[in-house]
């Protein structure tokens, strides 16, 4: 297990550069300010030295307000002639979605690939085939609604993380509300995802809210993705949530909310 407690230095190569703005500055401070709590999982720098993509777990998202996605993915572009640089960034709530993002910024799909920081396996081939979809996200069917993270900090309990997507694809017609379900066991040495199928959204938040019938499975996906994604597969290895708690004691964990709350996602 890595140490969450002294992660290493994010490495943005930023030194001697000068934000392009001040409202750049002042972004790229907000974003920043506790990134001692970042614990680096995979990062590419271009050859060019313009761009660098970076995906962080953020071990501090566990104070913020209940729910709160834990992954953090970076793009940054250097102007190397002005000696400049701008940002975006995205919080997202599984390591799949920060992926995704990252590589429609233009990431090789392979150098998304946590390298760093062992965590728990995907419990089975359907989890892998999942996570696929999402990290692919091919022709662009799914789109997130909303999602939420529970993560007690204790080792006494598990962690789950749900994201409803809508989805467009015509095999998903009659239940195009779609909730990810991504549990991960109290020993952390593995997880699950599972894909609810619902007529609405509603229909899912009702669910969530009631759990007392088992989750409406989809229809196993087709094993039919593109070849990036097997490149940036994380099945041998995923740093993910679960292998990264608790980042630190907590004096009283969080119940589990029954809903599926308004997403707290943060991107420029």
């Amino acid at each position: 297990m890595p140490d969450t407690h002294e992660p290493q230095a994010p490495d943005y190569r930023i030194d001697g550069f000068e934000a392009a703005t001040v409202r750049i500055e002042e972004d790229f401070f907000s974003v920043t300010l506790a990134d001692d709590m970042f614990v680096p999982l995979a990062e590419h720098h271009s050859d060019d030295g313009r761009d660098a993509y970076l995906l962080f777990y953020d071990q501090a998202a566990i104070w913020d307000v209940p729910g709160t996605a834990e992954y953090v993915a970076l793009h940054l572009t250097r102007d190397v002639e002005q000696r400049t640089f701008n940002f975006e960034y995205e919080r997202a709530p599984t390591v799949p979605l920060a992926q995704n993002w990252l590589i429609r910024q233009g990431c090789p799909p392979e150098a998304t690939a946590p390298s760093r920081n062992h965590g728990p396996r995907p419990a089975d081939a359907l989890t892998s085939r999942l996570e696929d979809l999402l990290r692919t996200n091919p022709e662009g069917r799914y789109k997130v609604i909303d999602h939420h993270t529970e993560n007690p900090g204790s080792f006494d309990f598990g962690t789950e993380v749900r994201t409803l997507v809508h989805d467009s694809h015509s095999d998903s017609a009659h239940a195009p509300y779609r909730l990810f379900l991504e549990e991960t066991a109290k020993d952390f040495r593995s997880y699950t995802v599972r894909e609810g199928a619902f007529a609405s959204a509603e229909a899912a938040d009702d669910w969530a809210m009631d759990r007392s019938t088992p989750l409406p499975l989809a229809t196993a996906p087709r094993s039919t993705f593109v070849h990036r994604a097997q490149a940036a597969r994380t099945r041998s290895s995923r740093a993910g949530t679960a292998g990264l708690v608790p980042p630190a004691p907590v004096a009283t964990p969080r119940p589990v909310s029954p809903s599926v709350p308004r997403s707290h996602r943060g991107s420029r």
